[in-house]
Formats: structure tokens, sequence, C-alpha cells
């Protein structure tokens, strides 16, 4: 309840009236001095001059000395001191009379004490009586009172009114910390729909959140500090994160945890979540055996985690889960990703799926995948695609796949776009291999390349060693996939490289797929090999392809021992040829067999 100290009196007296502005400093009691001043006011509450004694009840009130403040107000208030009645009114409450206390604190408020008016709207708010709580605290709002402006806010806030944010607001610019953190917190809960509302309404979250953060509030520093580092202004972030965390609040303290390991300083980072953790912090406990963890202290890290778990943080369930499961320790991982999917965690719930599924429990995974993916799991999307793919249920396994991709899952959007390349429909096809291979997909960039080559007009040839340098948009995604490893879109680099002239380029690239293992790599090089003279190495690429299965290069082999003189050897490799094929290279290898086979007979 407010302490009041003004002049004005009631009933209209005419003593010591004094202009409201001035009332408002006399409402918000300071220190009075000393022991002399207090003697100088009683000496003079002694001779009846009731505004001293009420400023020395106020005084005597604020110090906690009830007895020695009462006989003072009741004095001044007899005396027509409006403010001694709502003093008055404070004392009786805290002695434990209310009803006694709302009297006193209505007549304050009909003589236009701003502070009585908050009390008894206060009062009546108490006892469920709104009408008249709204009534009393609006009179004391108008009157520019701040805690009365603030109280009727609450208030109509609690019933959903509209008005409750212009009050709310008016609590705020009068210096209201509490006021200007709450207002902030609704303008970020709201947002805007159009972009610039959002923009301006990001600027006046954050001006109320510095506002109440700059009065002390913790919370308020808290969400500056989130706003800060958003923006990447992660300096100040850390400020306020520290501030705010030295306050007392554990939320605080973890997200300065994370702020400071993202800089690399993971010991500062340690003792700060170990404080929000100590102070019932799940999301820093979990951070705290996420650490442990890496660093191989495996049963700290359990300890932490169940932590988490005991402060009521299901990532807590989910992380033992992922903990025992890297210890093979498979019976316990279940059991944990069940506590945790049944609690709602979606990851635990794909993570179930799947160590059903490893265990050969179809049956027993689909659920737990749907369960995931329908509370917003796109890992768990895509894995039901697989499991309706392996079941041969294409439809079912393309609708997964295209929720999956539409939240942006790199690996689904590049089955949507082979499905619909299979329909026939490239558009939609070339849509999605362009979304899978912008996120990284070699296969994606490969199939995405081979598409717009397709479509390519035919180009000159060029003689070997005349080099081009215009690449086309296929071959850019050629490359692209070639470089991520993709043997397919190195030999298919090699190749346009070949065609424009470049043999540096080409023999780079079909080296490259071949030492991966490609055997039209090692094939292609070997033709290189031969056009550059040096058919010895690629012989020995040659043979490398023929052995993986490559009928043309078991085909030259057989050319190359056949020109030598190797007629057995020729022959080995022209049967080989006949049994790889194609049909052309199995025709030819049988003819050149023959003629081998009459050869060594004659």
């Amino acid at each position: 309840m407010d302490v009041m100290g003004d002049k004005a009196t009631l009933f209209e007296s005419g003593r010591f009236v004094r202009p409201s502005g001035e009332e408002a400093s006399r409402d918000e009691l300071t220190d009075m001095g000393d022991a002399a001043e207090e003697v100088r006011l009683a000496l003079a509450a002694q001779n009846g001059d009731a505004e001293a004694a009420s400023v020395l009840g106020a005084m005597l009130l604020r110090r906690g000395d009830l007895d020695g403040a009462e006989p003072q107000l009741r004095a001044a208030t007899a005396a027509g001191d409006r403010a001694a009645a709502n003093n008055l009114g404070v004392l009786l409450h805290q002695r434990g009379y209310p009803e006694e206390a709302a009297g006193w604190w209505r007549i304050a408020a009909v003589a236009g004490s701003a502070a009585a008016a908050h009390a008894l709207g206060r009062y009546h708010r108490e006892r469920g009586d709104e009408p008249a709580a709204e009534y009393w605290l609006r009179q004391s709002a108008e009157q520019g009172h701040v805690l009365g402006a603030y109280a009727l806010a609450d208030l109509l806030e609690h019933r959903g009114d509209v008005g409750a944010e212009h009050w709310m607001r008016a609590a705020a610019e009068r210096g209201h910390r509490e006021a200007a953190y709450r207002l902030a917190r609704a303008l970020d809960t709201a947002g805007r729909e159009d972009e610039t509302g959002a923009d301006n309404a990001v600027a006046e979250t954050e001006q109320w959140y510095r506002q109440a953060a700059a009065r002390g509030h913790r919370r308020a520093a808290l969400h500056l500090g989130a706003i800060l580092e958003k923006r990447g202004e992660l300096k100040e972030a850390g400020r306020w994160y520290l501030t705010s965390a030295k306050d007392g609040e554990p939320r605080a303290a973890c997200a300065l945890g994370f702020l400071l390991r993202d800089a690399g300083d993971t010991d500062s980072a340690a003792v700060w979540w170990l404080r929000a953790a100590q102070e019932g912090d799940g999301n820093a406990a979990n951070a705290l055996g996420a650490l442990h963890a890496e660093r191989g202290e495996t049963q700290t890290a359990e300890r932490w985690y169940r932590a988490a778990l005991d402060a009521g943080d299901d990532n807590g369930a989910y992380n033992l889960g992922l903990l025992c499961a890297e210890q093979r320790r498979t019976a316990q991982a279940e059991q944990w990703y069940r506590r945790a999917a049944y609690a709602g965690h979606r990851e635990a719930a794909n993570a179930l799926a799947i160590l059903l599924l490893q265990g050969g429990d179809t049956t027993g995974a689909e659920p737990w995948f749907s369960k995931a993916a329908e509370a917003g799991s796109v890992d768990a999307a895509f894995n039901l695609g697989i499991l309706y793919a392996g079941r041969g249920e294409e439809s079912t396994a393309l609708r997964w796949y295209e929720r999956a991709a539409a939240a942006g899952h790199t690996e689904a959007a590049l089955q949507v776009g082979i499905a619909r390349l299979r329909a026939g429909e490239e558009q939609e096809a070339e849509r999605h291999l362009r979304c899978a291979a912008g996120g990284g997909s070699a296969e994606a960039a490969y199939r995405l390349a081979a598409l717009l080559d397709a479509r390519r007009p035919p180009e000159p040839a060029h003689e070997l060693g005349e080099i081009v340098h215009e690449k086309t948009e296929c071959e850019e995604w050629y490359e692209r996939a070639a470089t991520q490893g993709h043997r397919r879109a190195q030999v298919r680099v090699g190749m346009l490289a070949a065609a424009r002239g470049d043999v540096v380029e080409a023999a780079r690239w079909y080296r490259a797929a071949a030492e991966a293992g490609s055997r039209n790599g090692a094939f292609n090089l070997g033709l290189l090999l031969v056009r550059e003279g040096s058919e010895p190495e690629a012989a020995v690429w040659w043979t490398r392809a023929a052995d993986a299965g490559h009928g043309r290069a078991a085909l030259r082999l057989a050319l190359v021992y056949a020109r030598r003189g190797e007629l057995a050897e020729g022959q080995r490799w022209a049967d080989r040829a006949v049994e790889l094929g194609p049909a052309e290279v199995s025709e030819r290898a049988g003819r050149l067999r023959d003629a081998l086979r009459e050869e060594l007979s004659a």
C-alpha cells in the first residue's frame, strides 16, 4: 500500500491545499532527515500542526513504528489531512484490519488522493469485487498515479479488455519497470503481420525491455540479451545476460554459457551452466551433460542428464537415450527414448522408431514415426517415406517425402525430384532437385545437371587440346557434384572437358573417378591415355575397369594383347568381354575370340 504525506485537506476546509502536482512527491514518501527533524515535527504536531503530524506519522509508519505512527495519523486525519487518512488505512491494513483501512482509504480517495484510490482498488480486487476495483483504480490512474495505472492495466488484461495496453503503456512511460516488461512481452508475443510493422514492433519491444532492464528487471535483461544475440550484437547481449544472471536469473546464466561456448570458452561456459543447473534450469543441466559426454566423462554426463530430467526437461530423457545408444546399451536407450516420447518429445519418438526398426520391429516403429512426424519432426516424415517405399507403397511414401521436403529436408527433396522425373513431370522435378542440390546433395546436383544436359542443343565437336572456356549451367552442377565426390558426375565433367578440348581437365576428373572406384572413369582415362601415347598405363586402367565388369574395357584389353602377340591373354579378355557385353561388344569380342582361337590352333 502507498504511504502518503500530502498537505491537502478533507471536506474542502482549504487548509494546506497544494497543487495536485505536488501531491505525487508527497505520496511517494522520501526520507525526511535525521532525528532533529523528527523532534521538530513532533513539537509542531503537539502544537496542533496537522501537516507536521501527518508527515511524522508517515515517517514512523515507514520505519515500522506502528504504535508511534497511529496517534499522529489519527490526529492529522481528524484535522482533514487526506494523506494522513491514506496512511492510516495503510497502518490499519498492516495491523490486520482491512475493512477499517478501506474506510479511511475511501475518505482519502473521495477527497482526491490517487494513492488511496489505488489502495482501495486493490482492496476490492482482492475481495473479488472487480467493478468496484476498476472504478477506484481508474480514478487513481486518471490522476496520473503510476501504481494505479499498472494495477488497472493488470485488471483489464486479466479480463481480456483491449484497454489494458493503454494503461500498461501509461505506467511504463511513467517508469514502472514491471509495466515496461509486460508491455514488451505483449508486443513480443503479438508481433506484426506486415514487414514494416514487424520492424517497428521489434524496435518498440527492445525499447521497453531496455527501460525495464535498466531499472533492474532481470527477466527484461534476459529477453533484451536474446534480441541482441539474434541480431548478432553478441558483446552487448553478453553484458545483459551477465547482469540478469548476477541478479539470479538461471535462464540468463544458461544463455550466457552458450554464448561463451560459441566463443570457444567452454570452461567459463561450464561455470555459468553449473550455476544455472544448480538453480533448477534443465537446459543448463543438459548442456553440462553434453559437455561431459564430449569429454568422454559418461558417468558425469548421465548425472547431469538425470538432473535435467528431474528439473522437468524431457530433453534429459532423450539425451540419456542417446548416451545409452552410443554405449550400445540398447535396452536402456529404448527405455529413455520411450519415456521422452510418451512425454511428447518428437525427436525421441523418431529415435525410438529407428531403434525398433534396426531391431526388425517394423510394426512397432511405424506408429512412433507417425507420432513424431505429426508433431513436426522432419526426419520422422522422411523416415516414414523410406518405410513406405520399402513396402512398395510409392504414393504414400511420396506424400511423406513431400511433407519433409516442404520443411527443407534435402534428401526428401531429392526423392521427390526422382519420383517426379519418373512421372515425366520435369518442371516439378527440376524445382525439387534444385532445392536438394542447393541443400548440398551431390546426387541431386548430378541429376539436375543431367536433366539440364538433356535439354541442351548439340554443340560442335572440338579437337583435343583446343580449349573452350565457356561453361553451361548443367556443367556447373556436374562440377558441384563432382567436387563432392560423386563419381558419375566426375566422369561426366571429364567427358564435357574432353568434348571442349581440355585434355588436362578431362584427365584430372577421369582419374579422380577411377581412383574412387568408377569403372567408367577408369575406361575413359585409358582412352585418353592411349590418345596421348601411353598405352601401357591405359592397359592398367582398363584392367581395373574390366575387373569391375566393364565389357568395353575387356574388349580393349583383348585388342591390346592381340596386337602384342599375346594371343592366349587376348583370348582370355575376349571371353570376358563376350560375357560382360553389351550386345555390340559381345559380338565384336566373339569374332575376335574366334580369330584368336584359329590363330592359336594353326
